[in-house]
């Protein structure tokens, strides 16, 4: 009797039903039940989150392979697709998917074992302090949606192995989130009074392509492809040797689980017994590490910071990199924390009052403005300085 391997136990195992792992021929969009296929998937999910809390890596990849290849994972990944607000903006072959019928042969493309992703289209987008311009690479609708669905089985994984203090990119996590976290860290009196602002230098664009493929949990055939797809710009094709696209769904998980375990290396080097009170607030690629002493963070957290980006590919920005005083305040997600008389204070940015003021976005002259300046004022309604410049 030959033994089994996990993939084909899980596969005989699982009730038809109950993952819709069975492959259909013909999709009617119009008649798909949403309610099912997400209880469908979420049920797989869990089973993948408590093989990994197990540390079942081989049970882990079954389900993948099962969540992968269900009709319910098909749906939604399409579908997600189609209601994402880049829906309108096609690839490099110009398709979008604006009809019924073709999401539903999207959902059926997407049962092919045989995939070749087409290259990117490049577009350039301004960047938020008006130096430059931000490369973007747009996948095509089909490859977005295979993106999305090899994502519903990564995404269990990567939040069952994230830092506690990351929150960029992640489901039920947001920037107040981040914002609370630097508040809770700094706003006492034994608290740290040094902070370390990072800032990792192109990190979607830098990341090694062979770090991705020793470490990252899912299909590394497809990852692979992905990668090295290429970009056309003006009609001229190059390779990709270096980075993830910004502007693929999969992408800011892909950076994420790069970035994963930087808060648990300083927690070892730093334990909390010792009282360098070193600890790492990250939303994406900017980050905040608190210290004790000035020299703590110069000397031994940024050096380890840099060793462990090293064989990532990724370097810190010279020039966004800073360490501070907390009396002399820093810069993080649009806020600006400083103490004031042992008090920390937040309130927005001094760059982004200038930007807003510039912009007539603080007046309320036409209709626009005001809807604008009022969920400006609804993001910023947790500052408690009383006066915003």
């Amino acid at each position: 009797m030959t033994q089994q391997t996990g993939i084909r136990r899980e596969l005989e195992a699982a009730p038809e039903r109950a993952v819709g792992a069975n492959l259909r021929q013909a999709v009617d969009w119009r008649s798909i039940k949403w309610k099912r296929a997400n209880c469908n998937v979420r049920r797989l999910q869990r089973r993948i989150v408590e093989a990994q809390q197990q540390g079942k890596k081989r049970k882990v990849r079954a389900l993948q392979f099962i969540l992968t290849r269900s009709y319910s994972a098909r749906c939604l990944a399409v579908r997600r697709v189609v209601e994402n607000p880049g829906r309108r903006t096609p690839g490099v072959d110009g398709q979008i998917l604006d009809t019924p019928e073709k999401k539903a042969r999207a959902v059926e493309n997407l049962s092919a074992e045989e995939y070749q992703p087409q290259p990117l289209k490049r577009v350039h987008i301004a960047k938020k302090n008006g130096k430059g311009r931000r490369p973007l690479g747009i996948p095509t609708m089909e490859d977005r949606a295979r993106q999305a669905l090899h994502l519903l089985a990564l995404d269990p994984v990567a939040e069952t192995t994230a830092d506690p203090n990351s929150y960029g990119f992640r489901k039920e996590r947001s920037v107040a989130d981040a914002i609370e976290q630097c508040f809770t860290l700094l706003a006492r009196t034994n608290s740290p009074q040094w902070i370390l602002e990072g800032d990792i230098q192109s990190c979607f664009d830098e990341i090694s392509h062979e770090w991705l493929l020793s470490h990252i949990p899912m299909d590394r055939a497809i990852l692979k492809k992905w990668l090295e797809a290429g970009v056309i710009e003006r009609e001229s094709f190059s390779l990709t040797t270096t980075g993830t696209p910004q502007g693929g769904i999969i992408s800011p998980v892909l950076m994420n689980l790069t970035l994963d375990g930087l808060e648990s290396l300083l927690a070892k080097h730093f334990p909390p017994r010792r009282g360098n009170l070193v600890k790492l607030v990250r939303f994406a690629d900017d980050f905040v590490i608190t210290g004790r002493t000035k020299e703590l963070l110069e000397e031994e957290v940024k050096p380890l910071t840099v060793e462990f980006l090293r064989p990532r590919g990724l370097k810190l920005s010279e020039s966004k990199t800073r360490i501070t005083h907390i009396k002399e305040g820093f810069d993080f997600l649009g806020k600006r924390f400083q103490k004031h008389d042992c008090k920390l204070l937040s309130k927005p940015s001094r760059r982004l009052l200038s930007v807003s003021r510039r912009d007539g976005l603080l007046s309320s002259v036409y209709p626009p403005e005001r809807i604008i300046h009022y969920f400006w004022r609804r993001y910023y309604d947790r500052s408690n300085s009383v006066r915003s410049a």
